[in-house]
């Protein structure tokens, strides 16, 4: 069981006279049952704090849920410590004076210097060197063999053999350190002497005496002091600890320590390790998209440049979904096809560029309107001069616009955006917004720290008013204070003691009310201050918020995916290293799967999810608007199916269908101008894309 504060924890007794239809509430992890939902939610808190220790690894700083996932995974793992050296080692366990770390190293090296049965190591076969167990240590006279099973893949034997000393190769050391950690930890029942479990040491005869022991234990130590000879307790070799001594060579008689791996590292270099909790499944993002894999990049790029500038292009807002169909559907009339190409052929020719002077080369009007917009992109992509996109000038001069590629499609658009970003106009945008946006995290920073001190100052009041309570009264109830106790009757000699009571009762009281007041008033200052910074700090965040318009990937994963998320969409993109796979996550529960499965040992994954858990209320908000949106939308669909045929009345669009209604709301402003006919003014209101 977990350790808390170093000590066992008991679990709490189920309720008495528990009626088996009775509802109660039921720790998930630890299975206890409390009738009472405040001491469930006490208990569950206590279990949710990093109070608490692996008892097997020794780790700190966990949650009750993480250190029995560790201790149950670091107890699968001393299950498979080999039977054969189980004895050996607990009797240099049984005993033992030393401090954890010392009894580990000596371990460590008596099993590594020394050959028993149950190793694995390598020996010569042949001209090869293979893995095999040491079944057997034979010795005759000074000439040691060992019999020895050859091991497959599967750590199977499949054969045995005798092989001599000299052919045993040792790769590696049998354990690891933090190997034996875990099993001393899970054999043990007590440390300075350790000693082995009671049943643990019956199965495989280790000498339980523990009176007997520690006084071995004792008198052993003292002699092995005078006389520095080594002294056997059974089986038990005890030894006096020593510091690692250097050879004549130089270098250290035991093996060095292994450094700790200091995380967060490179994703790619992290291992599984047994003290790692229970990841949830990486869920498997949709990839139902309506245009191919490879044109997804695109399709987002073009969408958030409408959307971002929409004001600017004067181009009502559209959604993802809208314009991917618009862009997959076949007719050359539709209206968000029109408006979007139009919106941005206007706006180059209003910044007066090379395609303005392009233009002005064919003496071509400057009016780009939704029945002739389609000879405006030809003369732009006879101006880029890409035969993969010019090739199709006919067909769009034909007015088959719609009968276009799916990629040619997205490839004009994609033109037509990096065209856009390099007008004056678009510059001047970004440089507007960059300027605003650094006067708003100045005036942030501002208000952060004026926070902060006017907090310390409050803090500082209270401390005051703490220390001089009468300062609290007010100038009046300090005046009825006095009136009060200059009105006590007067009293003879004999009751000065009483009338001096009287008066301090008085006092108090008064001072009492005074201070209970004072404290009111201010905490309804301070909630009143608290609830006007917080609109304010949101106010300033949201703000700051519409003034970036570029769209940042917000981390990448361990295998270099990267995680987009646009305000406008409530989906949450992955694409993937060389952008040609692209899905997406739709719901709240995917998003909570998704977080739950980043290792934060990985660098990269370490700063994703920290991203995503900054802005989870406003991803998963988003998500969950979109998914409410859908399935009100299914069902309108289904009470449409289901009205009785007897009632005619015009069908609603269906959803999927709805970006045939769009309509540009955010055209250019009318031109007025007056013309005078026969002494009369008539006003004339000029719309671009309409004749007047």
């Amino acid at each position: 069981m977990p350790l808390h504060k170093r000590k066992p924890f008991p679990l709490a007794d189920p309720p008495k006279d528990l009626d088996p239809n009775e509802l109660v509430y039921q720790v998930r992890f630890t299975k206890e049952i409390f009738r009472d939902y405040q001491e469930y939610l006490n208990r569950l808190n206590l279990y949710r704090q990093r109070l608490w220790t692996c008892k097997v690894t020794g780790k700190i700083n966990l949650t009750y849920e993480e250190a029995l996932v560790s201790e149950h995974n670091a107890t699968e793992r001393v299950q498979q410590f080999p039977s054969e050296l189980v004895p050996r080692v607990l009797n240099m366990i049984q005993y033992s004076t030393l401090n954890l770390t010392d009894l580990i190293n000596e371990i460590h090296t008596n099993l590594q210097k020394n050959l028993y049965e149950g190793i694995e190591l390598h020996a010569k076969k042949g001209e090869s060197v293979c893995a095999c167990r040491i079944i057997e240590v034979m010795k005759d006279g000074e000439i040691a063999q060992c019999k020895v099973g050859w091991l497959d893949k599967l750590r199977q034997v499949t054969d045995v053999s005798v092989v001599s000393v000299e052919d045993l190769v040792r790769k590696k050391p049998p354990f690891s350190r933090s190997f034996l950690k875990a099993f001393i930890r899970e054999s043990t029942c007590r440390i300075s002497p350790w000693l082995v479990h009671e049943k643990l040491a019956k199965k495989h005869g280790i000498l339980t005496d523990q009176i007997a022991g520690q006084n071995r234990v004792i008198d052993i130590s003292r002699d092995s002091k005078k006389s520095g000879t080594k002294n056997k307790l059974g089986n038990q070799n005890f030894r006096p600890h020593q510091k690692k001594r250097k050879t004549e060579n130089g270098h250290e008689s035991e093996n060095q320590v292994e450094e700790p791996i200091i995380y967060p590292i490179d994703d790619l270099l992290v291992k599984p390790s047994a003290d790692d909790p229970n990841y949830a499944d990486r869920p498997s993002p949709s990839t139902d998209f309506q245009v191919p894999m490879d044109c997804v990049g695109d399709l987002l790029m073009v969408w958030n440049f409408f959307t971002s500038f929409g004001r600017l292009l004067h181009l009502w807002p559209f959604s993802l979904e809208d314009f991917e169909n618009a862009i997959t559907h076949k007719d050359s009339e539709l209206m968000l096809i029109l408006e979007s190409h139009s919106a941005i052929l206007k706006f180059l020719i209003r910044d007066g560029g090379d395609y303005f002077t392009a233009i002005q080369n064919k003496r071509q009007k400057l009016k780009v309107k939704l029945t002739n917009w389609a000879n405006y992109l030809c003369h732009f992509l006879e101006m880029r001069n890409k035969p993969e996109l010019s090739d199709h000038i006919p067909i769009i001069k034909r007015g088959h616009y719609g009968l276009l590629d799916i990629h040619v499609k997205l490839g004009i658009l994609r033109e037509l955006v990096a065209e856009a970003l390099i007008t004056s106009a678009i510059r001047d945008k970004l440089d507007d917004c960059i300027e605003q946006k650094k006067i708003l995290l100045a005036r942030r920073r501002e208000e952060v720290k004026t926070n902060k001190e006017q907090y310390l100052q409050k803090e500082g009041d209270h401390h005051t008013k703490e220390m001089n309570p009468e300062r609290m009264l007010v100038n009046g109830k300090r005046n009825y204070v006095n009136s009060t106790i200059g009105s006590v009757p007067k009293y003879h000699n004999g009751d000065l003691k009483a009338n001096g009571k009287v008066q301090s009762v008085y006092r108090k009281l008064i001072m009492e009310n005074g201070k209970l007041q004072g404290r009111i008033e201010a905490k309804d200052d301070e909630n009143q201050d608290k609830i006007s910074i917080n609109e304010q700090r949101e106010h300033l965040e949201r703000e700051i918020e519409k003034l970036s318009i570029r769209t940042n990937c917000i981390g990448k994963d361990r295998s270099y995916n990267r995680y987009w998320f646009f305000r406008r969409e409530g989906r949450l993109f992955v694409e993937s290293l060389d952008s040609s796979k692209w899905g997406y996550y739709s719901t709240k529960e995917e998003l909570d799967a998704l977080i739950g499965s980043l290792n934060e040992k990985g660098v990269r994954e370490r700063d994703l999810k920290r991203q995503l858990e900054k802005y989870y209320v406003k991803i998963s908000t988003a998500l969950q608007k979109r998914s409410k949106d859908i399935a009100q939308k299914a069902l309108m669909d289904e009470g449409e199916l289901r009205r009785s045929a007897r009632v005619r009345s015009q069908p609603r669009c269906s959803p999927a269908m709805a970006f045939h209604k769009y309509t540009n709301k955010w055209k250019e402003k009318p031109k007025q101008s007056k013309r005078h006919k026969k002494g009369h003014t008539v006003n004339l209101i000029f719309v671009e894309g309409t004749s007047p």
